[in-house]
């Protein structure tokens, strides 16, 4: 009873997590749907947060009614004449005063706008959390200079103070940030460096950490790493009773253990040395001249030393267009994985479904407010992304019919439409029982 419970409260927590981040994301595709409709003369009947039997509703003054359902894996806008949620299929019929109101009724830029304004409004929201990451933490200054210093274990000394601009490690000239990376692998494996440093008007020599250290600065959800609790902020001190320094030395590590069990020691700020036992994934990566390849990984990123850049103030339109580029990698990077596994170079069960996607959410909630609502804009954008697939059922599948018709000059014909739409739900979900395949049986 005393392993269940610690489990059971686990899958409580990455239920509601991911229940809560669905919420989000389909609450503002809906609303695009909605808001664009109503601006563009067609009316709303429901506006449904969930499916199923109806929890709490109001009836707004415009005739449409706000509900939130019993099954909270989705929601829908059914408008005015829709027989179904999904505005598929035949509609139901209307006084032929209304018929504008309705979806079909409406003339084509009306419904094409209503219909993209759904995964358009999910990226607005991906800019939005990404650029207010920028707007309010700031951004590392240009020249190398030392913001906030961060805890380290027991016997590294870091004599390096807030402010301090970094002219050189071990003796060699710093210019930039990548300059410091470059350096780090030149220099041999050890707890401490010079570092030459510019503070108070003098330039000085102080010892501190070495430039990479074994620090982990972020962990990738349902990775090795995430399943055995690592953390954002946790040194690896020692990897199979080998002490290790740097971060590359645990690379090496992972990648000479081929899979095979890897005991680790870790320290942890507030807490102390405990010890982990992770067991590396294969996975495919894009490789540096393009392509992918195969690594066995831990899912944790590194190589930042004991503080933290000094940052400056990002303005508005600066941190917006700072949240498009972030967004835009999410679209590009799902084309270029979706083409990928289409193509053979990397394997399918880099395709998850819903457990897969709990997970991930559950462990960005444990990882703190900030890391869930990062991955909130992670997965807005990539529903977005999926939705303006030009799959019938989906929003590019309306999509795909309208710009048919605007083309021809003539909707496509009923016959042609309802035997579309089968065969795209039948796709879907094939998508989702394959995603939902690879949660149970992918290593």
């Amino acid at each position: 009873m005393s392993d269940l419970i610690p489990q059971f409260g686990g899958t409580l927590w990455t239920l509601a997590a991911f229940f809560v981040a669905l919420a989000v994301i389909v609450t503002v595709h809906e609303f695009g749907h909605y808001y664009i409709g109503r601006l563009s003369g067609i009316r709303a009947e429901v506006f449904s947060v969930g499916f199923g039997p109806r929890l709490v509703s109001r009836r707004d003054r415009r005739g449409t009614l706000w509900q939130v359902a019993a099954i909270p894996l989705g929601g829908y806008v059914r408008f005015l004449g829709d027989d179904n949620a999904a505005s598929a299929g035949p509609s139901r019929p209307v006084d032929p005063a209304l018929r504008r109101q309705t979806l079909s009724g409406a003339p084509l830029w009306a419904r094409f706008a209503t219909l993209l304004a759904g995964p358009v409004f999910n990226f607005v929201l991906s800019i939005l959390i990404f650029g207010g990451f920028a707007l309010f933490q700031g951004l590392p200054v240009e020249e190398p200079q030392v913001g906030t210093i961060a805890d380290a274990p027991p016997g590294i000394v870091n004599e390096l103070q807030p402010g301090d601009r970094i002219l050189a490690v071990g003796g060699q000239p710093v210019e930039s940030w990548r300059d410091i990376g470059r350096i780090a692998e030149t220099l041999p494996v050890a707890d401490h460096q010079d570092w030459r440093v510019g503070r108070d008007g003098a330039e000085i020599t102080v010892r501190g950490p070495d430039p990479m250290p074994a620090r982990i600065s972020g962990v990738a959800p349902r990775s090795a790493a995430a399943e055995a609790g690592l953390r954002a902020g946790d040194v690896v001190v020692a990897i199979e009773g080998q002490p290790v320094s740097r971060f590359t030395q645990m690379r090496q590590a992972v990648e000479a253990a081929e899979g095979q069990p890897l005991a680790l020691q870790v320290w942890r700020p507030g807490t102390g040395i405990a010890d982990y036992t992770l067991v590396p994934k294969m996975q495919d990566l894009p490789a540096e001249g393009g392509g992918y390849e195969r690594r066995w990984l831990i899912g944790v990123t590194g190589g930042e030393s004991f503080f933290a850049p000094a940052t400056r103030k990002a303005g508005p339109l600066e941190s917006l267009w700072l949240g498009v580029r972030q967004t835009w990698g999410i679209v590009t990077s799902s084309l270029s994985g979706m083409w990928a596994m289409i193509s053979g170079q990397i394997g399918t069960c880099n395709l998850g479904g819903a457990i897969s996607i709990a997970e991930s959410t559950g462990q960005a909630a444990s990882a703190g407010g900030g890391s869930f609502l990062w991955w909130i804009a992670v997965l807005s954008a990539a529903i977005g992304f999926l939705n303006l697939l030009p799959i019938p059922v989906l929003d590019g599948g309306h999509l795909m019919f309208y710009t048919w018709e605007a083309v021809t000059g003539r909707p496509p014909p009923d016959k042609a439409l309802n035997l579309l739409t089968a065969i795209g739900m039948a796709a879907v979900l094939s998508l989702m029982i394959f995603g939902l395949s690879n949660d149970l049986f992918c290593p």
